[in-house]
C-alpha cells in the first residue's frame, strides 16, 4: 500500500485536463505507440468533438521513481456541473488531486466548486498551471489567484505545458512525494466504493471501485449494500486501457468487478461492496440516488418508431444510469417518453447520442423542472409536466426549486451580468473581487429560469469570459401559472408551460407571434391564443387563403356578389369546425429558441 497513489484531476472545461492525462500516460509508458492518440481517455466521438469529458475513466500507471516502483491510479472526472455527483464519488476514491488552471484564463467557477469538494474530502491538492507556452499566458497573475484561493506557497505551484510535455515529469514526482498513500486494512472486512460503472454487451455491467478496507478475490460472494443485491465475483482486475484480470485486489487499490449484472439500476455510483459472509459494519458515507433536475418529453418524429425509441432509451440507460424515462402521451405528438436529465448539457448529449448511435430522430418538448404543488387537502404532488398540474381550485400554493449560482466574470461585464441575473428573478447574495479585474458573484436563482438559454446569454454578454456553476438549494414558494396555447380553441398540450406570472403575458405574446410565422395558412382563419385558465392574454390570427369567388361577376347588382360571398362564408365556417391544424415540428423547436 505504501507504493500506491490514487489521484484525480480537477479542472474547468477546456483547461487541458485530458491532454495532461495523455502526457502522464506517455511518460509512464502505459500505452504502446500504436495505442497513443490525443484525448485517449475520452473514448466517445462526442467527447472528442465537444472537447469535454462526459463519462469518467480510470487507468492505472506504473512509475519507477528512485529505486522503487509506484502504482498510480488516475481516476478521471467529468468537468461539467451536470455531473457533479459522479465527480464527488470519484474524489472520495482519491487521496490527492491535481488542480489544473489555464494560464490564459485563470480560475473559473467549476474549478472552485470541484476544489471545495476535494478539500471537504481532505485531499492533498497539487496546483498546476497549464498552457504556459501560449502567447497570452499570464503565469504570475494566475499564481497570485491560486495562492489567494488555496493558501499554498508560490514555489509549490507547478508550471507545465501539457501540449508540449514541458514540466510534466515534475508533476509525476509531486504525485509520488506529496500525495499520501491510501489508508486501510487489507485484513479487515471488505469495504469498496463504487465510483463508476459501464455496460458491456457481452459481459453485463462492469463496476469500477476503490477498495477502502479488506481484499476481494475472484469467486467471492459479494453484496451491494444500498441496493441489497448479491453476486458472485466472476472476474476482478485492474484498469488499464483494457481490463487486466487479477486474482485479488487489496485495500487502497482501484479495480473492476464483473458479475454478470444485466440491469443498470442494480449498480449505483457511490454504493458499497462487501462480502456476504463477513460484511462490514457500515456503508461508506455519501451515497445518494442521482436526482434528475430537468424534464422534457421525447417523441419519435414518426409514430411507428415508438417501440424503437423505447429500446434505444433502454440501451442508453445501461451506459448512463442517471437518465430516467417513463411513457407519456400527448394529443399533438402522440406517444412518447417523459425523460429526466441532470441538466441541459446532459439533455443535449442524450439527444445527440440517440441520433448517432441509434439513428433516432426525436422531437423534444419544452424542458422544465419539477415543481411541488401543495393542495388544499394538505397533500404534496410532484409535477414534472404542465399537463399533470391539478385544477386551480385544488392548488393551495406551488413551490419551485432554487439554486445557488456562482458566476465568475471580468469586472467590465459586471453590470450586464447582474442585470441578466436580476431579470431572471435572481437575488444577489455576495460579490467578491478575486483579482483586480475578476469578480465572483453569488446569486439565488429559480432553476426554471436558467433551463432555457441562460448559459448562452451569459456567454454572449461576457464575450465568453464568464463561467457559471450551480448547486440545488431547496424549494421556495412562487406565483406560477399554467400558460396554454390554443389553436382554433383547441389546446396544444405539448406547448403548455408553467411560468411565473410576471413573465406570462410577455411570453404568451411572443409565442403567438412566433407561431403565426410558422403555422402554414389554411383555407380558413386560424386563431392562435395564449390563455391562463379561461382568460385569453394574447391573440394572433393566421389569415385564410381564399379563392376569389366574385371574379366572374362584372357589372350588375351588388347583391349578386354578396350572395356568392355569403355562400363562401358558410363553407369556411363548416371547414373551420371540421378542419384540424397541423403544428409543424419547427414550432416546438422555435419555442426552445425564444428570446
Amino acid at each position: 500500500m505504501e507504493k500506491i497513489r490514487n489521484f484525480c484531476i480537477i479542472a474547468h472545461i477546456d483547461h487541458g485536463k485530458s491532454t495532461l492525462a495523455d502526457r502522464l500516460l506517455e511518460l509512464t509508458h502505459t500505452l504502446s505507440e500504436r495505442e497513443q492518440q490525443d484525448q485517449v481517455l475520452d473514448s466517445m466521438d462526442l467527447e472528442r468533438e465537444k472537447g469535454i469529458t462526459i463519462k469518467s475513466h480510470a487507468i492505472q500507471m506504473v512509475y519507477p521513481y528512485g529505486n522503487e516502483t509506484y502504482t498510480l491510479n488516475l481516476i478521471d472526472t467529468p468537468g461539467h456541473v451536470d455531473f457533479s455527483y459522479e465527480v464527488s464519488r470519484a474524489i472520495a476514491s482519491c487521496e490527492g488531486a491535481l488542480l489544473v488552471v489555464d494560464a490564459t484564463q485563470g480560475i473559473q467557477a467549476q474549478t472552485i466548486s470541484n476544489l471545495y469538494l476535494a478539500i471537504n474530502h481532505d485531499l492533498e491538492i497539487i496546483p498546476v498551471i497549464n498552457k504556459i507556452d501560449m502567447d497570452s499566458a499570464m503565469v504570475e497573475d494566475v499564481k497570485d489567484q491560486i495562492v489567494d484561493l488555496i493558501g499554498c506557497k508560490r514555489d509549490e505551484i507547478l508550471a507545465v505545458s501539457a501540449k508540449t510535455g514541458f514540466g510534466v515529469d515534475a508533476v509525476l514526482e509531486a504525485i509520488v512525494n506529496r500525495i499520501p498513500p491510501p489508508k486501510g486494512d487489507p485484513e479487515a472486512p471488505l469495504q469498496a466504493l463504487v465510483f463508476d460503472s459501464m455496460f458491456n454487451s457481452f459481459r453485463g455491467i462492469i463496476a469500477y471501485f476503490k477498495v477502502v478496507n479488506g481484499t476481494i478475490r475472484t469467486g467471492d460472494r459479494v453484496k451491494f449494500v444500498n441496493t441489497g443485491f448479491e453476486y458472485t465475483a466472476d472476474e476482478v482486475g485492474i484498469l488499464q486501457l483494457k481490463l487486466q484480470p487479477r486474482n485479488q485486489i487489496s485495500a487502497g487499490d482501484v479495480g473492476y468487478i464483473i458479475s454478470g449484472i444485466k440491469e443498470s439500476s442494480e449498480v449505483k455510483v457511490g454504493d458499497t461492496i462487501t462480502h456476504v459472509d463477513s460484511p462490514c459494519d457500515k456503508a461508506i458515507a455519501g451515497f445518494e440516488d442521482v436526482k434528475p433536475m430537468v424534464f422534457a418529453g421525447l417523441y419519435p418524429v414518426d409514430a411507428d418508431e415508438y417501440e424503437d425509441l423505447r429500446s434505444s432509451l433502454e440501451k442508453l440507460k445501461l451506459n448512463d444510469a442517471s437518465l430516467t424515462f417513463e411513457p407519456e402521451s400527448s394529443l399533438a405528438l402522440g406517444f412518447g417518453f417523459r425523460c429526466g436529465f441532470l441538466g441541459l448539457l446532459h439533455m443535449e448529449i442524450v439527444q445527440e447520442r440517440l441520433y448517432r448511435e441509434f439513428d433516432m430522430d426525436v422531437i423534444t418538448t419544452v424542458p422544465n423542472v419539477s415543481f411541488r404543488v401543495h393542495t388544499t387537502k394538505g397533500e404534496i404532488v410532484e409535477v414534472h409536466n404542465p399537463s399533470g398540474l391539478p385544477g386551480p381550485t385544488v392548488i393551495d400554493y406551488i413551490e419551485e426549486p432554487i439554486i445557488n449560482a456562482q458566476v465568475i466574470t471580468k469586472s467590465e461585464y459586471l453590470g450586464t451580468v447582474i442585470k441578466l441575473c436580476i431579470d431572471r428573478r435572481g437575488v444577489l447574495k455576495n460579490q467578491v473581487f478575486i483579482a483586480s479585474d475578476r469578480v465572483e458573484l453569488t446569486f439565488r436563482l429559480p432553476l426554471s429560469e436558467i433551463v432555457f438559454d441562460f448559459y448562452d446569454k451569459l456567454k454572449s454578454i461576457s464575450r465568453g469570459y464568464a463561467s457559471f456553476d450551480y448547486f440545488l438549494d431547496g424549494y421556495q414558494e412562487a406565483k406560477l401559472v399554467k400558460l396554454d396555447i390554443l389553436l382554433n380553441g383547441e389546446m396544444v398540450d405539448a406547448l403548455s408551460s408553467l411560468i411565473h406570472i410576471d413573465h406570462a403575458y410577455d411570453f404568451g405574446r411572443k409565442m403567438c407571434e412566433k407561431l403565426k410565422d410558422l403555422i402554414p395558412r389554411q383555407q380558413f382563419d386560424i386563431a392562435i391564443q395564449a390563455a391562463i385558465g379561461a382568460k385569453i392574454i394574447a391573440r394572433e390570427t393566421v389569415k385564410a387563403v381564399r379563392k376569389d369567388v366574385t371574379a366572374k361577376c362584372y357589372g350588375g347588382d351588388i347583391t349578386r356578389k354578396r350572395k356568392l360571398l355569403e355562400k363562401q362564408k358558410k363553407g369556411k365556417k363548416r371547414m373551420r369546425q371540421i378542419g384540424s391544424v397541423e403544428v409543424p415540428q419547427e414550432a416546438f423547436l422555435a419555442v426552445l429558441k425564444m428570446d
